[in-house]
């Protein structure tokens, strides 16, 4: 009997995306595997049930689904769905791994496996899986779109014979993916970019952008493990946060993107410089699910505080619905081509293998323990 893998659709009320799409489906045929797709998984990304079907998928229920050998989401299923999950299976998904413990460990003890995509190690072999890395892109990018959408003035230096607009100052604080790609996109359409890391490393990236680097001397190394900023002493918390506020303060728009790894999301962004605003700025705070880099901003809601206005979308991916599910479905694909093999006689295996340190890296749960 064929391997069996099923493509959950999603059920929270904000999530657009689709863990896969029929071209990835189509280029995972040469395992010969069974695809099971629940009705309409991925109407919401433009992909429909007869695309799937051309592929040679079978579109069944969600009890159907729960019976695969191998499940893919896109965030973790409701703990109904994860009782259903037959044991030996296998998840894979963002399953936010700081978040969900007690989850985990029902998967754990139902004998479920999990591979949580979040934890696939920034090594230039697994460049291709890295969901993280694509959907931040994505986000990124999104991050200046909302903020332009938000703000009631030209962005580039605009000369007419009616008079002269300044282009915009954009700050963005955080250079990962996400604030790479939001450089990069705010320098396309005209404005004057600058951009603050803890991490000293970024500042030849943010150069190479067109962009200025903020210097503040935090006396002490921001960088912490496998490329992320870590968390910084309070002295140089307070350090950061008095040496931002004249910066921040003459922005009319800042995009922040700071995370720490199981960790709240540092405040970058104070009261004090949000009150020192032109009214009718802008801040997109890319980290308010995680507590948020202004402690002003509020998860999912565009709120206006001191004339400022605050957006705090915590799925900006996921208003790119199409692109964003075509990419994460290639980072899986290329995730199961490592993990899939065929024997001698023609059959499928999955192989977690983990000696290979991509598996061992993101392999949360597995024969019954928690791993990480």
């Amino acid at each position: 009997m064929s391997i069996t893998i099923g493509l959950l659709r999603e059920q929270q009320s904000s999530e657009t995306r689709v863990a896969t799409t029929p071209a990835e489906i189509k280029k995972l045929s040469k395992f010969g595997i069974t695809f099971w797709v629940e009705h309409q998984a991925g109407v919401a990304a433009g992909f429909t049930d007869q695309q799937y079907l051309d592929q040679d998928a079978a579109i069944v229920d969600r009890d159907k689904v729960l019976e695969a050998d191998i499940l893919l989401v896109l965030r973790l299923p409701s703990t109904e769905d994860l009782e259903r999950i037959k044991p030996g299976a296998l998840l894979i998904g963002l399953l936010e791994p700081f978040a969900n413990l007690s989850q985990f460990t029902l998967l754990a003890s139902r004998g479920v496996n999990a591979i949580s995509v979040e934890l696939i190690p920034r090594i230039s072999r697994a460049q291709s899986m890295d969901a993280l890395s694509s959907q931040a892109n994505i986000a990124g990018y999104r991050a200046v779109i909302e903020a332009l959408h938000h703000y009631g003035r030209f962005v580039p230096l605009m000369m007419t014979a009616a008079g002269t607009a300044r282009p915009a100052k954009i700050v963005v604080l955080g250079v990962g993916v996400a604030g790479l790609q939001a450089i990069a996109t705010a320098r396309r359409l005209g404005g004057q970019v600058e951009a603050f890391d803890v991490r000293p490393e970024t500042r030849e990236q943010v150069l190479s952008l067109g962009a200025r680097f903020i210097d503040i001397d935090l006396e002490e190394q921001g960088s912490g493990e496998g490329g992320y900023a870590r968390e910084l002493s309070d002295q140089a918390k307070q350090r950061q946060q008095s040496e931002l506020v004249s910066r921040l303060q003459q922005a009319d728009i800042i995009i922040t993107t700071a995370l720490i790894p199981g960790k709240p999301a540092p405040v970058l962004v104070t009261e004090e410089a949000v009150k020192g605003m032109r009214a009718g700025s802008v801040i997109v705070d890319m980290a308010a699910a995680n507590g948020g880099n202004c402690p002003l901003s509020e998860p999912d809601k565009v709120v206006t505080r001191h004339g400022v206005v605050l957006i705090g979308e915590t799925n900006l991916p996921g208003l790119l619905p199409a692109d964003a599910s075509n990419f994460y479905g290639r980072n899986l694909s290329n995730l199961l081509e490592l993990l899939l093999s065929t024997d001698e006689s023609g059959a499928t295996q999955i192989g977690l293998d983990l000696e290979d340190e991509i598996i061992d890296g993101c392999l949360l749960v597995f024969e019954g323990k928690l791993r990480h």
